[in-house]
């Protein structure tokens, strides 16, 4: 099993807050420019990056199959990021405390926090056409087991509704299968966001008018330099 970050709750709630005013003002593109991305991976990351974004974009291509259900495409990506990306923290990964990649850094450094799993997730569904108002960023507390120890961590997951009023499904770097909420009882929602607002069971709670966007939005920025 592969471990969340070991950030602070409030850590977490801050890119909560960052990710959410981020997202109301993103508007995304259907198109996704390769030959962008193949240049950025290739001088980047060389041929190692080049052959996990060349996978990727036959992910893609498989998803948009006529044919192809949400279902088949929450199981594509989900499947595709969690045997193709391996967990670490920022630190190890990026050297930094706090560092929010992009799904194209992602892809080519082959390795991100739960963070980077849901936003790449989350990108790559987008992409698929799957409508943003069925995916919402659930900021969980998970109960994970080591040896005979159990202990909590601070961890972030994808989650899929059918419809506003459906259970939800979750996406997750931990899982290789992907489960309903109430099958998920290693994980305790805090809270959960969106396009849409911010949710706290059947709250919702408003944005602060006085949220700093910077870091989303040098994210959004960089993605898409990088073709997205």
């Amino acid at each position: 099993m592969r471990p969340p970050s070991h950030r602070p709750e409030r850590s977490r709630a801050r890119f909560l807050a960052l990710l959410l005013a981020g997202l109301l003002a993103w508007q995304p593109s259907t198109a996704l420019d390769y030959a962008a991305m193949a240049e950025s991976v290739t001088q980047r990351w060389g041929a190692a990056g080049t052959n996990r974004l060349k996978n990727w974009q036959g992910m893609v291509q498989e998803g948009l199959r006529p044919d192809s259900s949400e279902l088949e495409r929450l199981t594509l990506v989900n499947t595709f990021f969690n045997k193709n990306i391996r967990f670490g923290t920022d630190l190890e990964v990026w050297e930094q405390e706090d560092y929010w990649a992009t799904p194209l850094e992602t892809l080519g450094r082959g390795a991100g926090d739960c963070e980077d799993f849901a936003i790449a997730k989350y990108f790559s569904l987008v992409a698929l056409g799957v409508p943003e108002p069925k995916l919402r960023f659930v900021y969980v507390r998970a109960l994970l087991q080591q040896g005979q120890t159990l202990r909590v961590e601070p961890h972030m997951v994808l989650a899929y509704y059918k419809s506003p009023g459906a259970e939800p499904l979750v996406l997750d770097n931990l899982a290789s299968i992907i489960a309903t909420s109430s099958q998920r009882s290693d994980l305790t929602p805090v809270y959960s966001f969106n396009k849409e607002g911010y949710f706290n069971g059947v709250l919702r709670t408003a944005l602060s008018k006085g949220t700093r966007l910077s870091r989303w939005e040098d994210l959004l920025l960089r993605a898409t330099n990088e073709g997205f």
